[in-house]
């Protein structure tokens, strides 16, 4: 049966609403009644499916409220992956990130608000904690062989696209906590460019006393470049 078969298309649909359906259950769950009320079994039966199609889905309840996180990281490799290759590997890292978020988030998206709670919920809850981290260690191990393979090196042997992703995802992640800190749903894709702006800034003149001055940063010193 051919990959493009009408039928094998609307049973992959179908699978992946219900996972949506699933992980959606899951976080209705969490933000409702806290971590403890989340169970397997109320997830499927707000769901409307088995426990059995939970368990195919799913390794646990951490794993179904955080789906769209690694959704989300998956959609930012791919963004990088479509990165010009003339892009520095640094700035094709923040584009990526800026990319996801022009596709994924606006301020008028009514999904921002839930987000935001969750990754509030996810930063307060060492389960769900826990479970966040791993999945950031394994999209950052997949972001690291990207960018190894822009610049045609062995990553276990030059460090370059470790530090790279070291920095871009951490300043990902810095923007991400200032995020749930705000309260607002709309501030993050302003959030994640100012963030970005001052990375690169430090990076630029790593020397300059750096001050947040009306939502800007700017180095308070001057370096003469030969």
């Amino acid at each position: 049966m051919s990959i493009d078969d009408p039928e094998s298309d609307g049973r992959r649909q179908r699978t992946r609403r219900s996972r949506e359906a699933m992980s959606d259950a899951a976080v209705e769950l969490l933000l409702a009644h806290g971590l403890d009320g989340v169970t397997v079994e109320a997830v499927a039966e707000r769901a409307g499916v088995t426990r059995r199609t939970f368990s195919r889905h799913f390794a646990g309840k951490e794993d179904a409220i955080l789906a769209e996180f690694r959704e989300n990281t998956a959609r930012i490799n791919d963004a990088l992956r479509a990165r010009p290759e003339a892009e520095s590997p640094l700035l094709a890292y923040r584009a990526a990130v800026a990319d996801w978020l022009a596709i994924e988030y606006t301020a008028a998206d009514a999904r921002l608000a839930r987000h935001l709670e969750l990754f509030r919920r996810v930063d307060g809850e060492p389960a769900l904690f826990g479970a966040y981290q791993r999945i950031r260690v394994e999209a950052e191990a997949e972001s690291v062989r990207v960018i190894a393979a822009r610049l045609g090196v062995d990553p276990d042997h030059d460090p370059r696209p470790a530090v790279v992703v070291g920095a871009g995802a951490g300043t990902l992640v810095a923007a991400l906590r200032a995020w749930a800190r705000t309260g607002d749903p709309g501030a993050l894709p302003a959030l994640a460019e100012r963030f970005f702006d001052a990375l690169v800034g430090m990076l630029a003149d790593p020397t300059g006393d750096v001050h947040p001055t009306s939502g800007n940063t700017r180095s308070t010193k001057v370096v003469n470049h030969p």
